[in-house]
């Protein structure tokens, strides 16, 4: 869930060579500092890192559809594959293929998710998470404020640097200490959020297989049980597990704490509290990790700031009002990872949200574009395979930077791309159709990739 420094730093560098959107290089991606996932070298595309491409021109949409036609074809997804492709420089539509249909997004609805969250809060906007003492009882109340990436202590925190329990314990214990306190229990708040933990169209498995933890405002390492391992088991009850592991790290600071962790309600100032990442890099964890408890926290936390209800129905009315004001039509949520099968996008609507938030004029927003995997580089598009060597897509390793999205009988893949010519193209494929995998979406993008089509 967390590389090691070292990776992130490969990360990083990747991130500074590949990312150029809408025909110019976010200049904020230096700053950028995302949680990938076993990220893999682009070996295979030699040149893609050229001093300066070339100078792009108009793409002809013939040439487009020509393109495409073949791996189209070759795909079998004919009934139920939507796509819109528009020329970043000129913002003419190339390609358009039920541009306007709304389809089940999966996971490209984190787009929406990470440009309303940034739109409503910004892109420095840290969460915390508390420690408070209730003198009378003797008890610390640990709440959470929506943090999914709080972890137990610095030697699982990675680079760049997270929000621990140790830290807070050395805190709390600090300020115990300073009341002449050295004995308490342990109790837990997690009511910053309302409604119920799994949502809408959730089918029952999510949670049993990994996908995801129940929804909560405090937990530890998004809910798993074991952070890093390829098997991602979850907790049953995150809250919990965060009190018990926060107790841990008490009695390390020398707090002798008394019985087992009990819900509470958090009262007064809190006597200590950890940040998390600003939501820049919160948002890029979610973005490359397609992290879905940060997801459904982010959506809250636009919800709380909006005066919606920090809850499933509420963070999506957040979000449908957010994108609503910035002009972005043809989205309709019931959750904000994307897991829910309720959930509509049209293409059209994912492309527009790329481009919006790669526009200098929003460079709040850029984060949803300095968090989307590279192509055989960096998070879920270098999972099991894609774009490596051994692919049908391997010619676009590294010139492809997109959203997955995947649930049964759904797939979708949005973002941008470079051709061999220097154009940008800013891209949304979604299909519904049984079996439908990623790979045959890479082989779009990659036609698209190879085009030299002006």
């Amino acid at each position: 869930m967390r590389p090691v420094r070292g990776e992130a730093l490969l990360t990083l560098a990747l991130l500074n060579i590949f990312v150029l959107i809408a025909g110019f290089v976010v200049l904020d991606v230096v700053e950028a500092r995302p949680l990938p996932a076993e990220p893999r070298p682009v070996t295979s595309a030699e040149g893609v890192a050229a001093a300066e491409p070339a100078a792009s021109t108009p793409a002809d949409p013939e040439r487009i559809a020509d393109i495409l036609h073949d791996p189209m074809s070759a795909s079998g997804l004919e009934e139920g594959l939507y796509g819109y492709v528009l020329d970043a420089a000129t913002g003419e539509a190339v390609f358009e293929l039920g541009a306007d249909t709304p389809a089940t997004p999966a996971s490209t609805t984190k787009i929406a998710t990470a440009v309303a969250v940034l739109s409503a809060v910004g892109p420095d906007r840290v969460l915390s998470t508390e420690a408070h003492l209730d003198p009378a009882g003797g008890t610390v109340v640990l709440r959470g404020g929506g943090d999914a990436t709080l972890t137990t202590d610095r030697d699982h925190a990675g680079y760049p640097p997270v929000a621990t329990l140790e830290e807070l314990a050395e805190k709390t214990a600090a300020a115990l200490a300073g009341q002449g306190i050295d004995t308490v229990s342990v109790g837990y708040d997690d009511s910053l959020f309302t409604g119920d933990t799994t949502g809408p169209g959730w089918k029952p498995n999510y949670i049993t297989e990994g996908s995801t933890a129940a929804v909560h405002a405090l937990m530890i390492d998004s809910g798993l049980m074991y952070p890093g391992s390829e098997v991602p088991t979850r907790v049953p009850d995150p809250p919990l597990a965060a009190a018990k592991a926060f107790a841990g790290q008490l009695e390390d600071q020398g707090i002798t704490v008394e019985g087992a962790p009990v819900e509470a309600v958090a009262a007064g100032d809190p006597i200590a509290s950890v940040d998390s990442m600003p939501m820049t890099a919160l948002v890029e964890h979610m973005m490359l990790a397609s992290d879905n408890n940060m997801a459904e926290n982010l959506g809250r936390v636009a919800a709380i700031e909006t005066g919606h209800d920090p809850s499933f129905a509420g963070a999506a009315e957040a979000t449908h009002q957010i994108l609503d004001g910035l002009g972005i039509d043809g989205v309709t949520l019931s959750d904000n990872s994307g897991l829910s099968t309720e959930n509509r996008i049209t293409p059209r609507a994912l492309v527009d949200l790329v481009r919006l938030a790669s526009d200098p004029a929003h460079a709040e927003l850029n984060a949803a574009i300095t968090g989307l995997p590279t192509a055989n580089s960096t998070g879920t598009l270098s999972y099991r395979g894609r774009y490596d060597e051994g692919s049908l897509a391997n010619g676009a390793a590294g010139m492809v930077r997109g959203k997955t999205g995947t649930l049964n009988g759904v797939s979708a893949l949005a973002g941008t791309i470079r051709d061999q010519e220097g154009n940008t193209y800013v891209f949304a494929f979604l299909a519904n159709v049984p079996g439908v995998t990623g790979a045959q979406l890479d082989t779009l993008a990659a036609a698209l990739s190879s085009c030299g089509c002006s």
